[in-house]
């Protein structure tokens, strides 16, 4: 897997045309530009803030009970079934989106769901739902690289910090994300953002097509 999450996250989901079919199909039948944007998206607003929150290390240990817990990684195995709705968990916390985005976002979930939203174009019940669907499947991404390389919590907490890093100057979604999680939590900034975004999310997957 290497140590950018990100990387392995987008190879994983964004490369594989049936799970973003899935994801479309979720979200009630999306353009597929729209869906992989919006995961795009969705999946840098949770590394980022898993990244930030493990700085602090209370919810660094916090993240790691979790991890060991309720996510041991097998959940990517099944990522088609999950993003389908037909998969049943031994351990439903393993895919509990919801859970996963309260501790994780609490107040500021509406706010990343409207940058999802509006720098994909979709609606912003659409965002929301988006990243109650990935949020498990980080936290697996997360587990499955800890449980296969033996990592510890620092290895953990450099991991992230070392993902968003890389993302730095190619994701023009990160420093919208980064802003939002640095303000308390009203989302008053979200449309100015979002806006900027948008433009800058047209342009850069443009080019990597």
């Amino acid at each position: 897997m290497g140590t950018h999450l990100m990387d392995f996250l987008q190879q994983q989901l964004l490369q594989n045309d049936q799970l973003v079919d899935s994801i479309r199909q979720q979200l009630g039948g999306v353009e597929k530009e729209q869906a992989t944007t919006a995961a795009q998206t969705a999946l840098t607003a949770l590394v980022t803030t898993l990244a930030k929150n493990a700085q602090q290390p209370e919810q660094a240990q916090n993240m790691l009970r979790a991890i060991d817990r309720d996510h041991d990684g097998s959940l990517l195995d099944y990522a088609q079934e999950f993003l389908s709705g037909q998969f049943q968990p031994e351990n439903p916390k393993s895919t509990d989106g919801a859970g996963i985005l309260r501790h994780l976002l609490g107040k500021r979930q509406d706010a990343i769901a409207q940058v999802v939203a509006q720098t994909s174009g979709i609606s912003l019940e659409q965002g929301s739902s988006l990243l109650k669907m990935l949020a498990p499947l980080v936290m697996g991404a997360v587990g499955k690289v800890r449980r296969e390389s033996g990592l510890g919590l620092d290895d953990i907490v450099q991991m992230l910090s070392g993902s968003v890093q890389k993302q730095q100057s190619s994701n023009p979604v990160l420093g919208m994300i980064t802003q939002l999680l640095d303000q308390d939590g009203d989302g008053s900034a979200v449309d100015d953002i979002a806006k900027m975004g948008m433009r800058m999310l047209g342009n850069w997957f443009g080019k990597s097509k």
